[in-house]
């Protein structure tokens, strides 16, 4: 029985997984994912994958994911299962790579500088 544990980061949210041979279920944070990511679209970010590697309902996921939005988790879930999935099987790594799955997204919050309102917003001018 092959394990594999990875991490995926997206802005500041942190996924590290578990991945066993299974029959598709996933797991975060203790909760089944369709309770923790409610919504289809997140849902289908957490699987999407699965669906390029073709290898829907093959594994056991267990996710441990914290930092960011739920979004932001979502799409951290999704690299950490690509890069475990390469880590398994290494020619399931072109067709993940085509569709964007084994990049990390680095975009994260600018800081607040001094002397502006935000990153870059400034105050208001006034002349007198």
């Amino acid at each position: 029985m092959s394990v594999t544990n990875t991490s995926g980061r997206r802005k500041t949210a942190v996924a590290r997984i578990y991945l066993t041979e299974g029959n598709g279920q996933i797991t975060v944070n203790g909760k089944d994912y369709t309770e923790y990511f409610p919504t289809l679209p997140l849902q289908y970010i957490v699987n999407q994958s699965f669906i390029v590697a073709e290898v829907t309902g093959q594994y056991d996921v267990k996710v441990n994911v914290a930092g960011g939005g739920i979004k932001g988790q979502a799409e951290a879930v999704r690299l950490a299962i690509a890069k475990a999935i390469v880590e398994l099987d290494g020619i399931r790594k072109p067709a993940l790579r085509a569709k964007g799955l084994m990049t990390r997204d680095r975009r994260m919050v600018e800081r607040k500088k001094p002397g502006r309102a935000k990153a870059r917003k400034r105050f208001q001018f006034s002349k007198r």
